[in-house]
């Protein structure tokens, strides 16, 4: 399938089988982050699907042209995790292994308490649980880290910064954050028409929303990643992570990784997956 459709909105979907003659294969939906979009997984898929699973790489509400409302409201987690339930369904994956980055982990570790029955295992890269980075507002300097998402609550202003020079001024930070310039460029390029960024922008703008329900702990069998060189996300958030993951937990900081884990350590995070969803079938998931 190549499509998708919930609430009314039609999600762009890359759905990559694994080699003819494979087994029934498990399914794995990959959530992307901002400002990227459903490619930041390609080096990842190809890895995942040789070993035999079938990804489902979606462009999340927001990105995706048939899905992107205008109301803050409807980028609430509560309704963007039903987004997740819609493509597992329509790909006829009654459970699944969730992985998400960025904003996608995010809303990955609210599926996770929400729908624990939907999820053989869950993998988080960068972003650890909502709960831990609360923490970390208040006990590090994660506050100051995080000044943007305070920026971004502002109408229109940042969909205008974004978009300024044709996105060069995004592409320029993304760079200097540890993204590659292939990347930066593609996702620049959206930032390049200011209406496509509002989608993107909006997730931020729905916060106060997930703030009304709190995020619970998460019992199923749990990988989180996080780079050493992250400029985004503090040791303190990372480190806290496993206080809200009462099923088997493994945390792996990567060295010298940036925030862009998915694009920048593909193959250190696809090695890392593969053991990490293999142990979550066989049993032998725990924390190190």
């Amino acid at each position: 399938m190549d499509t998708f459709t919930h609430a009314g909105f039609v999600f762009d979907v890359t759905d990559t089988p694994p080699p003819p003659g494979s087994a029934t294969p498990e399914t794995v939906v990959l959530l992307h982050g901002f400002p990227e979009d459903r490619h930041c997984w390609d080096a990842i898929t190809t890895t995942l699907t040789a070993a035999g699973y079938r990804v489902l790489a979606p462009d999340l509400r927001g990105y995706s042209p048939g899905a992107r409302p205008a109301a803050r409201s409807a980028y609430a987690t509560a309704r963007m995790t039903g987004d997740v339930y819609a493509l597992a369904d329509a790909a006829g994956a009654e459970r699944f292994h969730l992985v998400g980055h960025d904003w996608g982990a995010a809303l990955a570790w609210s599926v996770a308490a929400e729908r624990p029955d939907r999820l053989i295992s869950l993998t988080a890269l960068s972003v650890p649980h909502p709960m831990a980075f609360a923490r970390a507002m208040v006990t590090s300097s994660q506050a100051l880290r995080s000044w943007y998402m305070a920026a971004c609550q502002l109408p229109w202003l940042p969909e205008l910064v974004l978009s300024a020079q044709g996105g060069r001024a995004m592409r320029q930070a993304l760079v200097r954050a540890g993204l590659d310039a292939q990347s930066a460029n593609r996702y620049a390029g959206r930032a390049a028409h200011r209406r496509d960024m509002r989608g993107p922008v909006n997730w931020y703008r729905g916060l106060p929303f997930a703030l009304r329900r709190p995020v619970g702990a998460v019992d199923v069998p749990t990988l989180f990643c996080w780079g050493t060189a992250d400029r985004y996300v503090t040791r303190a958030a990372a480190q806290a992570c496993g206080r809200y993951v009462t099923g088997p937990y493994r945390y792996e900081p990567l060295d010298g990784g940036s925030h862009w884990l998915p694009e920048q350590a593909s193959d250190r995070v696809a090695g890392l997956l593969a053991d990490h969803l293999r142990a979550s079938v066989t049993g032998v998931a725990g924390r190190p």
